[in-house]
């Protein structure tokens, strides 16, 4: 099973414009809505990808309602902690130009005993997953060691897609693999990373620091892996781009999934990297399914950086 948990989950409106004139009155040739978020968007990528997935968030509201709805409709396994704030609205304007825009409402803070009942139901659920995922951020009045407080003394394989202080506060604990993107490896190490080398040289150090294996993506370009053991880039498909939103998502999604079926690991990313591309294709984000994700994975190229 594969467990996703995160307080950041988003009832999120997708809207396609002609094109968007910045200070002008634009009016969308088609809106949808969904449910969406880091959290939400890993469990319903790992469960298109076949696997029985479990899910630990916090909803509230009207829009709270409709993503239990959509995920119930899912049959995804959901674990929810209720509160009186409304589920946070996210925007995504796509123009037909390409560019992709997005409107981000912070996550709301919440009651400490929120925040305390979120630790025990993770420690509880964590124990019986093949694979935990903790992703997305976390409410402003949460500790700093917050993430360290959930995957301390819990023996769980633990996939982290989060950065900053939390991650590196995670890193004492061994998490199995860490995956930011190259502007969170950035934030998370306070440094600029202008080029590939730069990049492995602050991903081995998070490897000394105690991550097993390190997975960072850059959009449509190559991801880079890196373990004590080696170095890889893996260069994904080319695709046509619908949505990049969530493409980050399925990816740590895939790399779960194929962990917890025993894949190797840079197997495991490439399925994932099969997901992402997906993703990005499909104007809904997370909305993946193993035959074309598997499709898409045998074209990730693999290299080892040390013989290229």
């Amino acid at each position: 099973m594969i467990f996703s948990a995160g307080l950041s989950p988003v009832w999120q409106q997708i809207l396609e414009f002609d094109s968007l004139q910045v200070g002008e009155v634009n009016r969308a040739r088609s809106a949808h809505w969904c449910a969406s978020g880091k959290v939400l968007n890993v469990a319903i990528a790992a469960k298109g990808l076949g696997e029985k997935t479990s899910l630990l968030s916090m909803i509230g509201g009207l829009n709270g309602e409709a993503i239990a709805a959509e995920l119930a409709a899912q049959e995804i396994l959901t674990d929810w902690l209720h509160v009186e704030t409304p589920t946070r609205v996210c925007t995504t304007i796509l123009d037909q130009s390409g560019v992709t825009t997005e409107l981000v409402e912070n996550v709301s803070d919440v009651e400490s005993s929120v925040l305390d009942e979120f630790v025990d139901r993770f420690r509880i659920h964590s124990q019986v997953a093949e694979v935990t995922v903790l992703t997305g951020s976390i409410p402003a009045n949460a500790p700093e060691d917050y993430y360290a407080r959930l995957i301390r003394n819990v023996p769980s394989r633990f996939l982290l897609d989060i950065r900053g202080d939390g991650l590196l506060q995670t890193l004492p604990f061994c998490p199995f693999l860490i995956k930011p993107n190259r502007e969170e490896l950035e934030a998370t190490v306070q440094s600029s990373l202008p080029d590939e080398a730069s990049v492995v040289q602050a991903m081995q150090s998070l490897n000394r620091m105690g991550a097993q294996w390190v997975v960072v993506s850059n959009g449509p370009e190559s991801t880079l892996v890196t373990s004590l053991d080696g170095t890889w880039r893996l260069q994904p498909p080319q695709v046509d781009l619908v949505n990049p939103i969530g493409c980050g998502d399925s990816l740590a999604a895939g790399i779960a999934v194929g962990v917890s079926r025993g894949d190797e690991v840079l197997d495991a990313v490439r399925l994932g990297m099969g997901a992402a591309a997906q993703n990005a294709q499909s104007l809904f984000p997370a909305r993946v399914s193993l035959e074309v994700t598997a499709e898409f994975a045998q074209k990730v190229q693999i290299e080892s950086i040390e013989e290229a």
